[in-house]
């Protein structure tokens, strides 16, 4: 007995080790090597010369980063409700179908794990001037759609890309929360004498709060971290409306060679992302219990 625990012993250090190493080097270095790069100037050659706070005080003065958080904002007021309420309906009509459910939610989740490089060239040749949809609305109303010119249509459309890719997987979400309502609530409210508009504001909606924290929390996260969908198709135009933090930060770090400013923003960026996180929360999470 004592050899077998002294072994366990030597396996449990040697798995915790391994792990604490692993983590020293892939998240650890990482780590120590952004804070010294937001605290430095470096250009990929010799060593980072030490600037202080000068890429912070940097950042609140650079117009272009004071665009794209108006252009993050923008996307958030076109994806958050365009999400919610697309992944709702979808959980909604997931939950009454009785037959091929397994199919309907795998052809959802194809989109979920499909390229994002293939999915951008795909939507770019359906939304083109001489593309399929632009040829139907010509025959149909006599004029073509400027999808990817037009500011606002551009936002428009890429949110509506991000919104089929996620729309399957933000639904089983939505569909999980609505699965864990006690049926015998529905019962007693329709003995009550509540109809279904009073049953969804009253008792479903209010008891999926968990899962509609989540996705919301789920869709800010990714509105802050879009980029393979407006480089592809736009190039983060027109007018730089489409540019998003991901995009500058690459621009910043590999185009104009300068990794330590872009480090910065990337810093800001997520504190910014979860300070609305948790501002969000503190609005409309709310606790929920089926007692």
């Amino acid at each position: 007995m004592p050899s077998l625990k002294s072994k366990d012993k030597i396996f449990a250090t040697g798995v915790i080790c391994t792990y604490f190493g692993y983590t020293a080097v892939f998240w650890g270095y990482p780590f120590v090597w952004m804070v010294m790069l937001a605290f430095s100037k470096w250009n990929f050659f010799g060593k980072p010369k030490i600037t202080g706070f000068a890429n912070f005080v940097r950042i609140f003065q650079d117009p272009t980063f004071l665009r794209i958080v108006l252009n993050t904002l923008n996307f958030l007021a076109y994806l958050v409700p365009m999400v919610l309420i697309s992944s709702l309906l979808f959980a909604l009509a997931l939950n009454k179908i009785k037959y091929f459910k397994t199919f309907i939610v795998l052809s959802f989740l194809v989109a979920n794990v499909s390229s994002g490089v293939a999915y951008s060239i795909m939507f770019s040749n359906l939304f083109s001037v001489n593309g399929p949809i632009n040829r139907l609305v010509y025959l149909v109303f006599g004029k073509t759609i400027p999808w990817f010119s037009d500011p606002q249509l551009a936002i428009f459309s890429i949110c509506l890309m991000i919104c089929w890719k996620f729309i399957g997987y933000y639904g089983l979400i939505l569909y999980a929360g609505l699965q864990a309502i006690p049926k015998n609530l529905f019962e007693a409210a329709q003995l009550d004498g509540a109809n279904r508009r009073t049953i969804f504001w009253r008792i479903t909606l209010p008891l999926i709060n968990p899962s509609l924290i989540t996705v919301l929390v789920l869709v800010i996260t990714l509105t802050f971290g879009i980029f393979t969908e407006p480089y592809m198709i736009t190039g983060g135009g027109p007018m730089q409306k489409t540019t998003t933090f991901l995009i500058y930060m690459y621009d910043t770090a590999f185009r104009r060679i300068n990794p330590s400013y872009a480090t910065t923003v990337a810093i800001v960026t997520a504190f910014m992302s979860y300070g609305i996180v948790m501002l969000i929360r503190r609005i409309f999470e709310r606790e929920v219990s089926f007692q």
